[in-house]
């Protein structure tokens, strides 16, 4: 039905509210209809509660009684912190519930259905299911398969430099590109960056949108060495903006100290035949703390650890109108391919203009 599919969008249109806000709980949008009126509506939280089912049912009170809900993910069946939102939309007697896709969580995983359906509650699943699944693909990858989605961004002059030869690099891109990362870090729970990129830029890695500034993710920094300054901007304002530090095991615990106790919070990752920290290592990390979504910032060893080890699920690719030839630094570092056919390939899902830049958006279903 056409009503059906229009409030199911508008369902999967508050989910992403949640992005980069709602984790460890995935982002769910929940419309109540009745008569065909809209009597409640409702998103995952920041932190990830209230879920949206108790928002949708708190905001449409009695008029929820014999309402259809539209809902973006199966609705949870177990008792955690909270009550289970199956339950609730029984007790408020809802009559009908279009669901968009299953939740694979073992705690969930089609009992948040069957209790709706035990209840007497016509249950429908399946309308907009790519949709919703593409939503919440990093709720859904740390589930099954304990990793992260993660996005890779790159702004870089069309030969594919990130700096001069001497390292100057601000800015290669304009403002408007540079908006747009940050709405990109508002949409995601971490953004990560390599211990040169702290050392090179001395990054904020916060978001800087006139009233988007709370939605500023958790910023982590993958230092195997420990090279990360105490006086960098990252160390400095850990107290205020959770900052994380992956570096591998060993170290003295007096170098360690003094992020501690500025409010870094430190991990130890597994490190790489090579010396630098495991990537697989670096994602399993953050999804066993409750990460779904992950945007890379770089520098070029990190894209290529992530690239070569096939974990690069999203790539977004700001190119600006300008070139800086050989000497230049390049964004990607050594992959060690052997054959053309190696080399990782997306899908491009779209191409805009961004001020003067341009942005493209890649796919790979598969990594």
């Amino acid at each position: 039905m056409e009503e059906d599919l229009a409030h199911m969008r508008a369902a999967l249109s508050l989910a992403r509210r949640g992005l980069g806000n709602a984790w460890p709980n995935p982002a769910v949008g929940c419309v109540l209809v009745r008569g065909g009126r809209v009597v409640g509506r409702g998103w995952t939280q920041p932190g990830g509660r209230p879920h949206a089912e108790t928002e949708a049912l708190r905001r449409a009170g009695e008029a929820a009684r014999g309402a259809t809900a539209y809902v973006t993910l199966e609705p949870c069946s177990h008792h955690g912190r909270t009550p289970p939102c199956a339950g609730a939309l029984i007790a408020a007697g809802i009559a009908r519930a279009v669901v968009a896709t299953g939740d694979p969580d073992p705690r969930v995983c089609g009992r948040g259905l069957a209790m709706l359906r035990a209840a007497g509650i016509a249950v429908e699943i399946g309308l907009c299911e790519a949709e919703a699944r593409a939503l919440n693909a990093g709720f859904l990858r740390r589930v099954t398969r304990g990793l992260p989605l993660v996005t890779l961004k790159l702004a870089t002059t069309l030969d594919g430099r990130i700096a001069t030869a001497a390292g100057e690099s601000r800015w290669i891109t304009g403002e408007a590109a540079r908006r747009e990362v940050h709405r990109l870090r508002a949409t995601h729970d971490a953004v990560l960056v390599g211990s040169g990129t702290v050392l090179a830029d001395d990054p904020d890695l916060t978001c800087r949108i006139p009233g988007m500034e709370r939605a500023a993710p958790l910023r982590v920094v993958a230092d195997a060495r420990l090279r990360t300054p105490l006086s960098s901007r990252l160390v400095a304002s850990a107290s205020a903006v959770p900052t994380w530090l992956l570096t591998a095991s060993g170290h003295d615990p007096a170098r360690l100290s003094p992020y501690v106790s500025a409010g870094v919070t430190v991990l130890n990752v597994p490190r790489e035949r090579g010396g630098g920290l495991s990537p697989l290592g670096i994602l399993a990390a953050l999804a066993h703390r409750g990460v779904t979504r992950v945007l890379a910032e770089g520098g070029g060893a990190l894209s290529a650890a992530l690239l070569r080890a096939g974990l690069v699920s999203r790539l977004v690719w700001f190119h600006a109108p300008g070139a800086l030839g050989a000497e230049g630094v390049p964004a990607i570092g050594p992959l060690a391919l052997a054959r053309l056919a190696d080399m990782p390939r997306w899908r491009r899902v779209s191409v805009r203009p961004v001020g003067e830049d341009v942005l493209t958006e890649f796919e790979n279903e598969d990594a």
